[in-house]
């Protein structure tokens, strides 16, 4: 089950969850930017500053078999993006260009930001799947109710079969029953 839009609203939007620190500044960001993009936890962590491109409000993926793609971001996140890297080059001694490091300066590994999520995941939900991919799924799955087209969900996604995609779905179909219901002609006519 993805996490509703309240759940990710009521996480992302309070303070209190998250310290007044360049971790907890990291924290959120690290969880907005895989919710608001559908990134896997491996783009992440591998994810550069020059791949973020400020002027095509864009940032660079290199994903599963070095597949390279271009994912839009809003003015938002790249406002939240500057000053992070803002802070992050105020506080940190930088051994490496990734967009997320350690507070050592080092890139982000895998068990830290599953452990990150989780934690955070855990302060507004009882889910028991808590994981960076439940992001990306809920990413897809409040893509896809909110009336995006299919194989641009599955570009952004970089699956590179829409039947990879068409698995988050399963939600739409009831979103997409009562909108048919709602709006056919024919299903006008039994009034």
């Amino acid at each position: 089950m993805p996490f509703t839009e309240a759940e990710l609203n009521d996480l992302l939007n309070n303070d209190e969850f998250f310290p007044d620190t360049f971790e907890g500044l990291r924290d959120r960001l690290m969880i907005d930017v895989m919710y608001q993009t559908g990134i896997r936890r491996a783009e992440l962590i591998g994810l550069k500053e020059n791949d973020i491109d400020p002027n095509t409000l864009s940032i660079k993926v290199l994903g599963k078999r070095n597949k390279e793609r271009i994912i839009p971001i809003s003015t938002f996140l790249l406002e939240d993006l500057a000053n992070y890297n803002t802070r992050k080059h105020n506080e940190i001694t930088l051994q490496c260009t990734n967009v997320f490091v350690t507070e050592k300066g080092k890139p982000l590994y895998d068990n830290l930001v599953y452990s990150k999520v989780k934690y955070y995941l855990s302060l507004i939900s009882v889910k028991h799947k808590k994981s960076p991919h439940m992001l990306r799924h809920s990413f897809a799955t409040h893509m896809l109710d909110s009336g995006a087209d299919l194989n641009a969900v599955k570009d952004i996604l970089g699956h590179s079969s829409l039947s990879s995609t068409q698995i988050y779905t399963h939600g739409s179909i009831e979103n997409l029953k009562k909108v048919f219901n709602k709006a056919h002609p024919r299903e006008n006519k039994k009034e």
